[in-house]
């Protein structure tokens, strides 16, 4: 993989927490324009990965290069501003604001202007073409006028993605998508991430593996901390050394998504 088709990569990413290693010496690339997705056991060292991607944990040793550039030591906020951008972080702040002012406020975010509640309805309602669009995208019209605290669980997951498409991300780190969801909602976003990740780059953290054996260009396996195995789901999930990490837990479900 050349550099212009790598948008990230770590080398030799390493975080220690008093003596113990939550992430080794894991070099990882993705490539521009796939779904990248991280999976592992409990403990492997996911979470951590992330946090360390998006500088809320700053690595022991290691560098970390977006679109080619070192942005090891900078801070979240400028990592954002770059288009490296993790759901969580803008997930619905506003719970008893309706569905359209959350989309709103993220595209103000944009803008760089805060939270101008009180700006003229003209500059917000050129806001509430923009945010009605993305409520489209991620198929919550009818939900526009709702408030964020009555959507049904599976619902404010995608506008948690639809808050994350407002800020324009270049690469969208996606922790968990799927987590607590019934299969009605797991299949509807599943769909949803693979529909946003056009012309974009998505890296997710999922443990469900119908969802990754479905999306998922490429599979990087974590454990304790250092990289297992890496490759598509199917040469990663005949593989012997993944099957004995999950402890045979996950061999049925590896064997039996498709």
């Amino acid at each position: 993989m050349n550099q212009q088709e790598t948008i990230l990569e770590t080398r030799n990413l390493t975080k220690e927490f008093k003596g113990f290693t939550a992430v080794s010496d894991v070099n990882l690339r993705v490539r521009r324009g796939s779904i990248h997705a991280l999976i592992g056991p409990n403990g492997a060292g996911k979470t951590t990965c992330f946090n360390l991607l998006t500088k809320f944990l700053v690595p022991t040793t290691g560098t970390i290069l977006f679109n080619g550039i070192d942005i090891t030591g900078e801070k979240p906020a400028q990592i954002a501003r770059r288009g490296v951008i993790r759901s969580f972080q803008i997930s619905a702040v506003f719970p008893h604001l309706t569905v359209r002012d959350n989309v709103r406020i993220g595209l103000q975010r944009k803008l760089g202007t805060a939270f101008h509640f009180w700006r003229s309805e003209r500059t917000l309602s050129v806001l509430d073409d923009e945010a009605m669009a993305l409520l489209e995208q991620v198929g919550l019209t009818e939900f526009a006028d709702t408030v964020t605290v009555n959507l049904p669980y599976g619902r404010k997951r995608a506008l948690e993605i639809a808050t994350t498409l407002a800020m324009e991300p270049e690469l969208m780190l996606l922790d968990e998508p799927t987590q607590g969801m019934g299969h009605e909602d797991v299949d509807r976003v599943t769909q949803l991430i693979k529909k946003v990740s056009s012309g974009r780059t998505i890296l997710m953290v999922e443990h469900n593996m119908n969802v990754v054996s479905s999306i998922a260009d490429t599979i990087t396996v974590l454990q304790r901390g250092a990289i297992l195995a890496e490759g598509p789901y199917e040469q990663v999930s005949k593989d012997p050394r993944v099957m004995e990490a999950y402890m045979g837990t996950v061999e049925a479900e590896l064997q039996g998504a498709h």
